[in-house]
């Protein structure tokens, strides 16, 4: 019995909060004129400075990191309240394993690339499926497929990577998806790739930075390459949708293509331009910048509207479901609801506003939604 007690003992001195440095932390940098604490949560009621307020719950929370400790700003019933929990360890995942799915995901689009080069979308379509291997292939689809995609997505994750270095936002590097080109009609090689952050948004200017850092990088990245994709397409007769045959996949377009489309070649009515490797990898990156964009739970949309309207995040989510359902994102819809939810947490100062430059940059992020959504993104012939 005596042994059971030491181990509950050691267990709970372990886990308890440190109330006396909570104390001397937090009172350094904002008086506190009441406190209230249990096993799990120390609950500081503050006199707040809003000019140094950002600045100084910045210092507090790095410092707190470093013990051991997250600080969460908020203000409810007309009094600032900072809470102190202790930080849950996560275990950090060995490098190897990026590198890993790096090299997987080059090795999936180019021979998906390769695919492409041959003139099909799926491995299925091919007669002799050992022409993927052949070293012209190989060349063609890791040049004209492979190297495009994969530098608007590393520049997206990269984006990403950096601003949360820069924020003090602990954070992994990409993992990659890879997926072999065995989908029937429609292949990209991968699912993209997400970062893990192991530390909780800091705040509204980081939430914002953050999230938006990615798909602007990407999508600087993606104009270019979809510009000479377009530059270096065939113009084509247009087949009607319920003439095309079985198998082969049309490509849904949005605003931005079209702009650059009829700004770079010269289309006659009826016609339209054939999908070669280089604008299907820029048509993949606007499409992934526009699902990330999306204003839904940890989508880089969600932390984009979540620092810029708040709790009336959800919202702008519920708009955003309800037009997926009524075009051709309803599954997606349904993934968003019911895997990763509408709502986003509050980084842990919830109570500073952004800048102008940052509300300018949301109006950019919008922009770039309604320029690269694709409401049907594939109609497959049956």
């Amino acid at each position: 019995m005596r042994k059971n007690f030491d181990s509950f003992e050691t267990t709970y001195n372990d886990n308890a909060l440190d109330i006396e440095l909570l104390k001397r932390e937090v009172g350094q940098f904002f008086p506190f004129y009441d406190l209230k604490f249990d096993f799990k949560t120390a609950a500081f009621f503050c006199r707040i400075d809003e000019e140094t307020l950002e600045e100084k719950f910045d210092t507090l929370r790095r410092s707190l990191s470093e013990k051991g400790y997250i600080p969460m700003l908020r203000y409810e019933k007309g009094e600032h309240i900072i809470y102190v929990i202790k930080k849950v360890k996560k275990k950090e995942k060995p490098v190897w394993i990026n590198i890993f799915l790096l090299i997987a995901v080059i090795i999936t689009t180019i021979i998906t690339g390769s695919i492409l080069h041959i003139g099909y979308f799926d491995i299925w379509s091919l007669s002799n499926p050992m022409e993927i291997l052949t070293p012209v292939n190989l060349y063609f689809g890791a040049i004209y497929f492979a190297l495009p995609l994969m530098s608007i997505l590393i520049i997206h994750e990269m984006g990403h990577y950096f601003i949360s270095k820069k924020h003090g936002v602990a954070t992994s590097l990409p993992f990659f998806l890879p997926i072999p080109p065995i989908l029937p009609s429609f292949n990209i090689g991968t699912f993209g790739a997400l970062i893990s952050s192991r530390d909780p948004m800091p705040n509204k200017k980081a939430l914002f930075d953050i999230g938006i850092a990615g798909p602007l990088a990407g999508f600087i990245v993606a104009i270019p390459v979809t510009a000479i994709g377009i530059f270096t397409a065939e113009i084509v007769p247009m087949t009607p949708l319920d003439q095309i045959p079985q198998g082969e996949a049309v490509f849904g377009s949005s605003f931005l293509i079209e702009l650059l489309a009829r700004g770079i070649l010269d289309i006659p009515n009826g016609f339209t331009i054939d999908m070669n490797p280089i604008l299907f990898a820029g048509w993949v990156g606007l499409l992934i910048t526009s699902i990330n964009l999306l204003p839904a739970g940890q989508l880089d949309g969600g932390h984009i509207f979540r620092a810029v309207l708040g709790e009336k995040q959800k919202y702008a989510g519920w708009i955003a479901i309800a037009i997926m359902i009524f075009t051709g994102w309803w599954f997606f819809a349904f993934i968003i609801i019911f895997a990763m939810g509408l709502m986003h947490p509050p980084p842990l100062n919830d109570d500073t506003d952004l800048d102008l430059r940052r509300k300018l940059l949301f109006i950019i992020a919008i922009a770039m939604l309604i320029l690269c959504f694709i409401p049907y993104p594939i109609y497959v012939g049956s």
